[in-house]
């Protein structure tokens, strides 16, 4: 018998100057369910079944909107307008360069100081045959943070009784400009407030090269092959013994990974990465249409963040599997193009694929 599927939505919070934040709850009490915030497109949280069935909470998040928008911001939100770097703040399109809002100065991380993530979209709910979600819309004018074109942006959450949580990203422009959407969920298969790290957990990322940083965390240039490195996820690896080994790379980037992951080519959705946690039997697969995936392994979380809980988050709580283009495409042509032109339609798709083993 397949799983009954609801959705719902109520307040939840107040932003400073006023306006409801409010919060879809979707899914099927059995399985995984789903809440999400209108403030950045935010998921929320998300409830899974371990081995036994015990469900639990697996991406991080923060109880008070105050958190999401300062130490929080980030967590389990829509990126964008270009999730990830772009050095110097610098936008070149058709011989022209684009001063972008740096954060707070030097390159422009998702976005820029007040990125998708800090606004909050228009909501509404979506029933489909198997499937329930959330769609969220953003209008982001001409010379938001400094990026040329309007952009209109859609994105739709849709959770099916099997556990699978499908993420679908459109968007179009009136002027050329750049787009590089993700979500930037950080996982922990254990349960957020179980008190335990992700150092346990076992990764794999179908990926034989990934992009090697400078202290800016940009990349260097050409990507690197991951083999005989501690980049080298082809085969199933213990993040904690991974980002263990004494590698420049790692230390430029406060001692685990926080890097872009070229994937194996492809012409439509595909495997990206496998996630599971040994002690829950939780197992979380990513697939993707995007050409990489950064995982951030929050190497710089020291605590000044709790919860939903009330358990503070120290390094290593989670793990961010963030879909997208490369970092700083802009600034290196031979990488795969995140322009976007009047005309065109800008689509991606991803899949967390949930299950116990």
């Amino acid at each position: 018998m397949t799983a009954a599927l609801s959705i719902w939505h109520e307040p939840y919070a107040f932003l400073p100057d006023g306006r409801t934040v409010r919060r879809w709850t979707f899914g099927c009490d059995s399985a995984v369910t789903v809440e999400m915030l209108d403030l950045g497109a935010t998921l929320h949280t998300l409830r899974a079944p371990d081995r036994d069935g015990r469900r639990a909470n697996v991406v991080l998040g923060a109880a008070k909107v105050a958190d999401l928008l300062g130490p929080a911001r980030y967590f389990g939100a829509t990126v964008g307008r270009y999730a990830n770097r772009i050095a110097r703040a610098e936008l070149p399109i058709d011989k022209a360069v684009h001063r972008l809002a740096g954060h707070p100065v030097g390159p422009t991380l998702h976005g820029g100081a007040d990125g998708f993530d800090n606004r909050l979209w228009q909501a509404q709910e979506i029933r489909e045959p198997g499937r329930v979600g959330a769609r969220f819309e953003l209008h982001s004018p001409d010379g938001d943070q400094g990026f040329p074109g309007a952009l209109d942006v859609t994105v739709d959450y849709l959770l099916d009784s099997a556990g699978e949580l499908t993420i679908e990203y459109r968007a179009t422009t009136d002027a050329a400009t750049v787009v590089n959407l993700t979500n930037h969920a950080y996982f922990n298969l254990a349960g957020e407030n179980s008190g335990e790290t992700v150092l346990d957990h076992l990764l794999q990322v179908d990926a034989d090269a990934y992009s090697p940083v400078d202290p800016d965390l940009l990349p260097l240039g050409s990507p690197a092959p991951v083999e005989g490195t501690p980049f080298d996820l082809t085969d199933t690896c213990v993040i904690g013994e991974a980002i263990a080994a004494d590698h420049a790379q790692l230390r430029l980037a406060g001692g685990g990974y926080d890097h872009n992951w070229v994937l194996r080519e492809a012409t439509s959705l595909r495997r990206a990465a496998v996630l599971s946690h040994p002690g829950s039997g939780r197992r979380l697969e990513c697939l993707t249409t995007e050409p990489g995936i950064q995982i951030y392994t929050a190497n710089h979380f020291d605590g000044t963040s709790s919860g939903l809980g009330g358990r503070p988050y120290g390094a290593f709580a989670g793990v961010a599997l963030e879909t997208q283009h490369f970092p700083d495409s802009p600034h290196h042509p031979d990488y795969p193009s995140t322009v976007l032109r009047p005309g065109e339609e800008y689509r991606s798709t991803t899949r967390y694929r949930f299950s116990a083993m």
